[in-house]
């Protein structure tokens, strides 16, 4: 990382880049990272800018739609007169250039290869992960986050291609905070909580609720536990109370029809006569 003249964030993107053989995407990124913001929003024609701007957004990250702009802008061969016409700064755009060929320089000193993953830009979306796991943010609201470390409130900017995309991703990363009248977020890809885990096992981890209870589910477990056992002991004590009054009523019954029985005067209770033997 000390080789890159870059901000440590960068410099681990492009490290991981060279394992998920995505260099060349990754190369782009963060050239465009370096400089100021390329895109322009004149006051007299916000719409028609925000229409252009929209052309090349990829909903699941500003990163990817830096890349896409370079890749257009290289597409048309490096022309300002394109740059203009999609409100995008041609001079930002060749100093983006020319810090891409700088780090390509020390790449090539460092041996590391030049390798580009095509289309599959979930790839890259996991080396942003690996530079920006401690700006990690998950979502609390609509379009409101918070930091999955912190705390703290953060909201997506509504210049963000997520801003207005039909779908709010559920974990985030993003490049820096902007402090106007809310915490924005500025650049931002959205992320797999699994790749948090095993990227960032330091703050991250996933907790399997099948196996490994937190204190909270534990608790309510064992709540849950104790309410049955005392609603089976009470159904118990119920039992045994309702089979006691049944026997207490049984033997109430029988000596209320001993007291109910007529006494005759001189009459035995016994063996009749005739079979004494009498012979009555």
């Amino acid at each position: 990382m000390n080789e890159f003249p870059l901000d440590p964030s960068l410099a681990k993107m492009l490290i991981t880049a060279e394992d998920q053989q995505c260099t060349a995407e990754v190369l782009t990124i963060v050239s465009m990272l370096s400089v100021p913001s390329v895109f322009y929003r004149p006051k007299e024609r916000m719409e028609e800018s925000d229409a252009a701007r929209e052309k090349f957004f990829v909903p699941e990250s500003d990163h990817l739609t830096l890349l896409h702009v370079y890749t257009q802008w290289k597409t048309n061969r490096y022309r300002d007169d394109w740059c203009t016409k999609h409100f995008v700064h041609p001079k930002a755009m060749r100093k983006a250039r020319e810090v891409r060929s700088q780090l390509m320089d020390i790449m090539k000193t460092l041996r590391m290869p030049y390798i580009s993953c095509g289309t599959d830009w979930d790839i890259v979306r996991k080396c942003i992960c690996s530079a920006y796991f401690h700006q990690a943010a998950r979502l609390k609201g609509i379009g409101e986050y918070i930091n999955c470390r912190s705390g703290m409130k953060c909201h997506l900017h509504p210049t963000s291609a997520l801003f207005g995309a039909g779908f709010t991703p559920d974990y985030v990363v993003y490049h820096e905070l902007v402090l106007t009248s809310k915490e924005y977020m500025q650049c931002v890809t959205s992320v797999d909580p699994f790749w948090l885990a095993e990227l960032g096992p330091m703050f991250f981890s996933i907790r399997d609720r099948d196996k490994n209870y937190g204190h909270k589910e534990k608790r309510l477990a064992n709540v849950a536990t104790e309410s049955r056992l005392n609603m089976e002991m009470d159904m118990k004590l119920a039992r045994e109370k309702e089979e006691e009054e049944e026997e207490r009523q049984a033997i109430m019954r029988q000596n209320t029809a001993k007291a109910a029985r007529i006494a005759t005067p001189g009459l035995r209770m016994g063996t009749p006569a005739r079979r004494r033997g009498l012979g009555l």
